[in-house]
């Protein structure tokens, strides 16, 4: 054994040791979460795994997407050649792919020479990127940015240096196949003295580069190299569309006030953030200048996880409410739309929406802390099961010139869950007066509850009152089974997400349609029929984030308008899963916005920039933002808001 091997092998052992502790320490903080099954279903999860970590989809969304796709490959393929490296550093004469016939050494040779060239060139261009045109923070011009992205040029200068030494000199029969490495030796004495050294000097900084590179990994922003693979695996298999129900016993914890409360996911997701700004770039509380930013949110919750470490008793840090890195600001916690466009743009499948409701959990259930313009929309779902307090003989007024039945067990197939919006709120009545047209005219058999309905309780789970929530999903669920509901209408997508999907954690399955799925299904099926030159100058469609992006409908209702109007509606530059949220999600309805300008009036920019003559929507909550945010921009007597089910009652052909 000579004394390179020798003082290779102790090198190697010191390192790997280091990176194994390493892992050990920051992973071992992961198993400090609650338990969360991500292991079943494993062929749908490697699935996962393969088309989103490996196949890239959701980073070649972005047009920068491609170079990172590129150095992506390059790295999976150079490691076949880095583990070669360091196997046969440990044994040269016995490990090594020259070993192999022609065919194979030479076309390996040629594949590693072209995946160095393309891995340099995507670290050039990276960092001409962050130079140039930088994503909108400052963390992209970090030190750990760059201390990365040399580690990975110096990899490859260090290879291509190390092959053309040896190609100079001679020793390695590949140099026609390696055409970079060739044409770097070709500046190269042929035959010269010290080649045999510049070869070994490469050898030595590509070693000692790359172990510093795995050593540096766990410390670094990085760490995604070795997380945001199994997260793709771990990832929700399908959309997170609601939160875990909690138990109420006595000496539990509710929702989150401390990291070690996160599930084991929560936290290994604070570790596979990319850090690459898309969340951000996405959020609508972001692009208006509040201060959450969902980047920094998953960053802190990291941070408070490293400077907590192995402290269970007094923390370090408070996770909620202190300053600096690694806390997170209550008003951060607030801001949230629950609109999802973070989690629909992650490349790695954070779950920052749930990450923040629990969030909301702890403070409104343990600390009682939360805005003060909450207290009595929760005094009021509590009291009224509304949110504005009004008495439960004011839902049916809507209905006082219609011949409208109650829903009967047996008789009634459908029960149009009209929602407290639909009821209560003098606009959006005239969307369920549309409904009920359209029904008519369709020949449903349907009723309603009457005074007996109550809210679905959606925005108290979104603003993290699980308590009374679960109350009022448990009495709605009890009125359901009481009264034979099997199937149930909305008009509202916040009532048609509760009620199909968390409604599901308590046992009860309902058929639930949202009334865009459902006209659609009537068109089609030939049960209404509409005229189709309704003239309502341009439209331009919404989307509504808990019936799109939560839910996936987002055909249904353009359909309708072209099926209602002779032609498709304008579409917004953000729309469908790309949409941009209306700004009352998440209980963001009942609240005011203070810093920053006002998401409502952003989205209804967007519209005014295709000159539209209406603006159609499919949620209550829209109808309102958009509604005032017209007339913020002072366009209300130029621009008007329908729902869609306006749209089609104004089609309804005469009797």
């Amino acid at each position: 054994m000579t004394a390179t091997v020798t003082a290779f092998i102790i090198v190697l052992i010191l390192a790997i040791a280091f990176f194994a502790y390493s892992c050990y320490q920051r992973f071992g903080l992961v198993l400090k979460g609650k338990p969360d099954n991500r292991f079943n279903a494993i062929g749908k999860r490697l699935w996962n795994m393969l088309f989103y970590a490996f196949g890239q989809r959701r980073v070649v969304k972005k047009p920068f997407g491609i170079n990172h796709f590129v150095l992506f490959w390059a790295f999976m393929i150079l490691l076949i050649s880095n583990t070669e490296f360091l196997l046969n550093g440990l044994a040269p004469d016995t490990i090594s792919f020259s070993l192999l016939p022609d065919g194979a050494y030479f076309t390996l040779a040629l594949i590693f020479d072209i995946m160095s060239l393309l891995a340099l060139i995507a670290v050039v261009l990276a960092i001409i990127r962050r130079f140039t045109f930088p994503p909108p923070y400052t963390e992209a011009k970090s030190r750990d940015a760059f201390v990365i992205l040399g580690l990975v040029a110096g990899l490859m200068i260090a290879f291509f240096g190390m092959n053309a030494c040896e190609i100079a000199a001679g020793t390695d029969r590949a140099g026609v196949w390696m055409p970079v490495a060739n044409w770097v030796a070709s500046w190269l004495p042929s035959g010269a003295a010290g080649l045999d050294t510049g070869a070994q000097v490469c050898w030595w900084f590509h070693a000692i580069i790359l172990l510093a590179f795995l050593n540096y990994l766990p410390y670094s922003k990085h760490m995604h190299v070795l997380t945001s693979i199994p997260n793709c695996f771990f990832k929700a298999l399908e959309k997170v569309k609601t939160q875990p129900r909690e138990e109420f016993k006595k000496g539990n914890t509710f929702g989150v006030g401390e990291v070690e409360n996160f599930t084991w996911k929560g936290l290994f997701d604070s570790y596979s953030c990319t850090e690459c700004g898309r969340c951000s770039d996405a959020c609508p509380a972001t692009f208006t200048g509040k201060p959450l930013q969902p980047r920094l949110f998953i960053h802190d919750i990291k941070m408070n996880l490293l400077k907590n470490a192995d402290k269970d008793g007094h923390k370090e840090l408070p996770l909620i409410g202190g300053e600096g890195e690694g806390s997170v600001k209550e008003e951060v916690i607030w801001e949230c739309t629950t609109c999802g466009a973070c989690m629909e743009v992650c490349p790695v499948f954070i779950e920052h929406v749930p990450r923040i409701v629990d969030m909301r959990r702890h403070l409104v259930e343990t600390k009682a802390k939360f805005p003060e313009e909450l207290l009595l929309l929760f005094e009021n779902m509590e009291q009224r099961s509304n949110p504005w307090g009004i008495a439960p003989a004011e839902r049916t007024k809507w209905a006082a010139d219609l011949d409208v039945k109650p829903f009967e067990a047996g008789k009634t197939e459908y029960l149009f869950y009209v929602g407290c919006a639909g009821a209560l709120d003098a606009r959006n009545r005239h969307t369920t007066i549309s409904l009920a047209k359209i029904f008519d005219k369709a020949g449903i058999s349907w009723g309603t509850l009457g005074r007996d309905e109550m809210c679905c309780g959606d925005s108290l789970r979104r603003l993290g009152n699980e308590y009374v929530f679960e109350k009022m999903a448990q009495a709605n669920i009890k009125m359901f089974a009481e009264k034979g509901v099997k199937k149930i209408i909305t008009q509202c997508p916040h009532c048609f997400s509760t009620l199909k999907n968390d409604y599901r954690q308590y046992g009860v399955e309902l058929e639930v349609v949202h009334h865009t799925e459902f006209i659609n299904q009537l068109i089609r099926e030939g049960r209404l029929k509409l005229k189709s030159d309704t003239d309502l100058g341009k439209i331009i469609y919404h989307d509504s984030c808990y019936l799109g992006r939560y839910n996936g409908i987002y055909e249904a209702p353009r359909h309708v308008i072209a099926s209602a109007t002779g032609s498709a509606p304008l579409e917004m530059e953000r729309s469908r899963d790309n949409g941009f949220c209306c700004g009352a999600g998440g209980g963001r309805m009942w609240m005011e916005e203070k810093e920053g300008s006002l998401i409502n009036v952003a989205r209804v920019e967007e519209a005014l920039k295709k000159e539209p003559d209406t603006v159609c929507v499919a949620c209550p909550y829209c109808m309102t933002m958009f509604d005032d945010g017209l007339k913020d921009k002072e366009a209300s007597d130029k621009v008007r808001v329908l729902d869609l089910a306006e749209i089609v009652a104004n089609a309804l052909p005469d009797e």
